[in-house]
């Protein structure tokens, strides 16, 4: 069986201190012993492991980099190495971290009050509550800015009406962050699941993340107090902020799906025998493909790995986010694609990885903003020109 150290061609794991080393393995045994053995289950009926809930809180993995309201305050190497291990298990998994942890705590921890805080941000870390994001509606996926969602002032707190799709963790959540605008802009708040007039309804017939808790959200004149309301949120760039912290998460996570894909396929070309007896890693078109593999895993190891460090320094930018999410799950899916073939015939069984891997990254490729729009904010970044608008 091939080690781990095996797939860390530039000894990337000397870089790392003992607690970020101690928190990858963790996670790593958590996957291996827990995760693996119910995720083809999960995937062939189209369910998350929401049994799993609780001990993903008690390891410290919801919302990890953040400090305080019993979160593990981890820096974001360490965290960066927990989306690489849950998504080297399943695309599905890692969604749920992250966006419980960049996409609900996060602005709880960075707009919300302090009462707010106190609230919610302990049961979320602890797993004891889930939540999700409502940004993207039916006909606003990359541009967000033309969102429909309404927010009224009204006497007793706040009005809203919206229609958010694609969102994750929607039927699980007790609470959701809803983005609506308001007379004063785009706001967020805080929507609980009681709220009369709140519905999440499950996305059904998915042919990628199956495994994902994926809903629509109708929310038809749900009251909310005035106490909902993100206090520190002014703008779309608020949201756009979390979508940045969620971007990253996805940059790592990519990684663990393409060494996953690539370990699967060494270990496959190494004992799959043909021609004369040969295991067909002898052969020379087989070991191109290897070779491709583990060049873009070792580039994206080293993009994450110095993205991670700069943003533990506050020097990380948008675009350099951009650059990250956009270059290794583009690289991820074409690794997959490639195991898949290494596979042969048995890639498309669900006894293999690669195949669901190869799935889930279809969308990946697609969330957090499309592989085209991290094209064009790369391409802003660059020129100064913005080709989208």
């Amino acid at each position: 069986m091939t080690t781990f150290t095996s797939l860390d061609f530039y000894n990337i794991d000397a870089s790392l201190s003992d607690e970020e080393r101690m928190t990858r393995e963790t996670v790593r045994q958590f996957v291996e012993n827990e995760f693996m053995p119910l995720v083809r289950e999960c995937y062939r009926k189209g369910e998350f492991p929401a049994q799993l809930i609780p001990r993903i809180g008690e390891l410290g993995l919801l919302g990890a980099n953040l400090s305080g309201y019993g979160c593990a305050g981890l820096n974001n190497v360490a965290y960066g190495l927990i989306n690489q291990e849950l998504e080297r298990g399943d695309s599905g998994l890692r969604s749920f971290a992250s966006v419980q942890g960049s996409l609900v705590m996060y602005p709880i921890h960075a707009f919300g009050s302090e009462a707010q805080k106190q609230e919610w941000l302990p049961k979320l870390a602890a797993g004891e509550a889930v939540g999700c994001f409502g940004l993207t509606e039916p006909d606003f996926g990359s541009n967000p800015g033309g969102m429909r969602a309404r927010a009224e002032k009204v006497s007793d707190g706040w009005r809203l009406n919206a229609n958010k799709m694609w969102i994750t963790n929607g039927t699980l959540a007790d609470i959701a962050v809803i983005w609506a605008r308001t007379e004063e802009g785009i706001r967020g708040f805080l929507v609980e699941k009681e709220t009369p007039g709140f519905d999440a309804r499950p996305i059904h017939g998915k042919l990628s993340l199956r495994a994902s808790d994926t809903a629509e959200l109708i929310i038809d004149n749900c009251v909310v107090p005035e106490a909902n309301l993100l206090p520190g949120t002014n703008g779309l760039n608020s949201a756009l902020k979390c979508l940045m912290q969620a971007r990253y998460g996805i940059a790592w996570g990519a990684v663990g799906a393409a060494l996953s894909c690539y370990e699967e396929a060494l270990n496959y070309a190494k004992g799959r025998v043909q021609f004369g007896g040969k295991p067909i890693a002898s052969h020379q078109l087989v070991q191109e493909k290897l070779v491709f593999m583990l060049t873009e895993i070792t580039k994206a190891q080293l993009l994450v790995l110095q993205l991670g460090r700069l943003k533990d320094e506050g020097k990380v930018t948008n675009a350099q986010v951009s650059l990250a999410k956009r270059n290794n799950v583009h690289q991820a899916l074409e690794i997959s694609r490639l195991a898949r073939q290494i596979l042969g015939a048995n890639g498309i069984l669900d006894d293999y990885a690669a195949m669901r891997h190869l799935c889930n990254l279809e969308t990946v490729i697609t969330y957090e903003g499309t592989h085209d729009i991290h094209t064009l904010i790369l391409g802003k970044e660059i020129t100064g020109i913005p080709a989208f608008e």
